[in-house]
């Protein structure tokens, strides 16, 4: 089967369950974490991830609300597009 990858970004303020949250919601979902990237300046959290999304048990604007919903619960921003798209818009 051929990989379909997405990239999730998350921000907000810094806080307990960010990485948990966001990572039990892909596992719950048959995501696969292709790579990470996260930092903290000053409060401010910011991650990046590619993920597999090839095997997810679910379609990709359900996974958008369900990783939405779950940063609307934490109080940060959670977004996911297909590779391609971010690809596109973060072009130079």
């Amino acid at each position: 089967m051929q990989k379909t990858s997405a990239v999730i970004t998350v921000n907000g303020q810094d806080k307990v369950g960010i990485i948990s949250t966001v990572s039990s919601t892909l596992s719950e979902n048959n995501v696969n974490i292709v790579n990470i990237t996260q930092t903290i300046m000053q409060s401010f959290f910011t991650m990046v991830m590619m993920v597999d999304i090839s095997e997810m048990n679910t379609d990709f604007e359900a996974l958008a609300k369900e990783l939405e919903a779950a940063g609307d619960e934490l109080g940060i921003q959670v977004r996911i597009q297909h590779e391609a798209i971010f690809n596109s818009m973060h072009r130079l």
